[in-house]
């Protein structure tokens, strides 16, 4: 078992089982490496290689806007002659030509997380984003008064999981509830503090603001550590995705009125699994969407929500 500090450092390769040349071998490329939500995708990564008799190769850039580095990190495995690849592309449109020479080479792909435009892939494993935006939507006009001004604190241009779940909310907020007023959408860039200063901005031109949606983790902590800064907890109302030990506590104090949760071992996994299976002779499903968890302050003690809540930490496994 990888302790944290090895899941953290991903820019090194991690293969597993990798004394036994006969197994097939996969890349998994992530977005990003430092994450809990890629961590925790890693770690079901992992329990698939272990479980289907593969090999895992894990390596993805240090920061999501750095799509050229993913796109190096492309080239290599394609050199390597993995068996398949799996990646969460940074850039919707910067990966097409990458994996376009991946499946050139023979080696098939399948897109997790966040798609591409592309269409020669295995497997689109990913949580339903847009499901998920439009029900954070639903969950921000719950708490707030039939009219009223709301912001968005966003993620990035070109990723495609986030612009999915930012695009459900406004399309819902325009179509069921307008009278709430989107007046400010601001990306953080996949920084948190970044996504601070963001979020301080808004607040401070809208001092009437009723509530934030943020579509990712360095958002949603960035946007709850402005509203603590500006002692704004309990009044201005905050949806937020992922989780982290910070989500809980801005849950658990105030802060945050909902917490939408993925279940990136289980995107990781189904990932390592798809490619696994078509290498194997199966035709694996062309879509596997799971649905983001709704999680709220009373939820924080469900032991069913442990796994999900405190995927990595001591005592809770790397497995299910």
């Amino acid at each position: 078992m990888l302790t944290r500090r090895q899941l953290i450092l991903g820019n090194v390769a991690v293969v597993t089982n990798c004394g036994r040349s006969h197994r097939k071998t996969l890349a998994v490329i992530p977005k990003a490496n430092a994450d809990l939500f890629f961590l925790t995708l890693h770690a079901g990564a992992q329990e698939a290689a272990r479980n289907l008799n593969v090999n895992i190769t894990w390596n993805g850039p240090d920061h999501e806007t750095d799509y050229g580095r993913q796109i190096q990190i492309v080239d290599i495995m394609i050199a390597r002659r993995v068996d398949g690849l799996a990646i969460s592309a940074t850039d919707d449109r910067a990966l097409v030509g990458p994996l376009m020479r991946v499946s050139q080479a023979g080696i098939p792909i399948t897109i997790f997380d966040s798609a591409v435009n592309i269409e020669n892939y295995v497997s689109l494993v990913a949580t339903d984003n847009y499901g998920a935006g439009c029900t954070a939507a639903r969950l921000l006009a719950e708490r707030l008064p039939g009219a009223g001004t709301v912001a968005m604190v966003m993620q990035k241009p070109g990723g495609t999981s986030t612009e999915l779940r930012e695009r459900g909310f406004e399309q819902t907020l325009r179509k069921e509830f307008p009278r709430l007023r989107i007046v400010a959408r601001q990306f953080g860039m996949g920084d948190r503090a970044q996504s601070m200063a963001v979020a301080e901005n808004i607040l401070t031109a809208h001092q009437d603001l009723g509530g934030i949606f943020a579509s990712s983790e360095a958002s949603s902590i960035g946007s709850i550590r402005a509203i603590r800064s500006q002692q704004l907890s309990g009044k201005v109302k905050l949806i937020t995705f992922d989780v982290s030990d910070t989500h809980l506590e801005a849950l658990r104090d105030g802060t945050a009125n909902v917490i939408l949760v993925q279940d990136a071992f289980r995107i990781g996994y189904e990932a390592v699994k798809s490619l696994a299976d078509k290498l194997a002779g199966h035709i694996p499903a062309r879509r596997v969407e799971i649905p983001a968890r709704v999680v709220v302050r009373e939820d924080l003690e469900n032991p069913e929500l442990q796994r999900l809540l405190k995927p990595m930490h001591p005592g809770m496994g790397l497995s299910r």
